[in-house]
């Protein structure tokens, strides 16, 4: 089944441009012109994917993203921000409030849809295949991420992670002890080369300490190198 994409933006001919481009790709499109309509729609229709500007006319697109990370409903959707803006500080602002990614404007069609695929491919909970083994829960101290069930827990209580945290988490619990590079993360985890700033990791490693709470202490930070997942006590 074709998966979903919400398009967010007030200016009709990028809508249109990229309602048609993505269904030549194979998604099915929902489309919004301004920010209450973009929130309604995803809290109804449950998209997969939300391609979210920033300039919007009544809600901004950071309001739309704060209320749609905060409502159970959608918060797990990925969003990757369309912004005209050069300013760092606006997309960092996105990657603090839960964006998984940001193309800027004017953006290449094909790189945009290339963006969309390496973000829905982190993905969700996903099921085995007949002869495929469970991926097994990965550990570390307190913290519990189990990759089948999409599920992360500390001390036995469960925390909310976006996709892409999710995957990060996983990607440093596996690599327990071991320091993962901000290029290889941004690799693993982004799907794409360091042409994304390396500041997009530092921003959801700081989103990841804030919900790991009393276990933030076992992601370290190595100076000039990267994170990795460590005890603590550790020497």
């Amino acid at each position: 089944m074709a998966e979903t994409v919400l398009v967010v933006d007030d200016e009709k001919d990028i809508v249109d441009l990229l309602d048609y481009n993505l269904r030549q790709a194979g998604f099915r499109v929902l489309s919004a012109l301004n920010g209450e309509d973009a929130v309604e729609m995803a809290r109804a229709r449950h998209p997969r994917l939300v391609l979210l500007d920033l300039m919007l006319p009544d809600l901004s697109g950071t309001e739309v993203l704060k209320l749609l990370r905060a409502s159970p409903a959608t918060r797990s959707i990925p969003v990757i921000l369309l912004t005209a803006r050069n300013d760092e500080i606006d997309r960092l602002l996105g990657f603090e409030l839960g964006a998984d990614d940001y193309v800027s404007k004017p953006f290449s069609v094909r790189e945009l849809i290339l963006r969309v695929r390496a973000v829905l491919k982190r993905g969700g909970p996903s099921s085995p295949g007949e002869n495929e083994p469970a991926e097994q829960t990965l550990s570390a101290g307190p913290i519990e991420v189990d990759p089948g069930r999409h599920e992360v827990r500390v001390a036995g209580r469960p925390i909310e992670l976006t996709i892409t945290e999710f995957r990060l988490l996983a990607d440093l619990v596996k690599a327990r002890g071991r320091v993962r590079s901000r290029d290889v993360l941004l690799s693993e985890v982004w799907g794409y080369d360091s042409e994304v700033m390396s500041r997009t990791v530092d921003t959801h490693v700081r989103r990841l300490r804030d919900k790991l709470g009393a276990a933030a202490g076992w992601l370290h930070t190595v100076r000039g190198v990267g994170y990795r997942i460590q005890d603590p006590q550790a020497d």
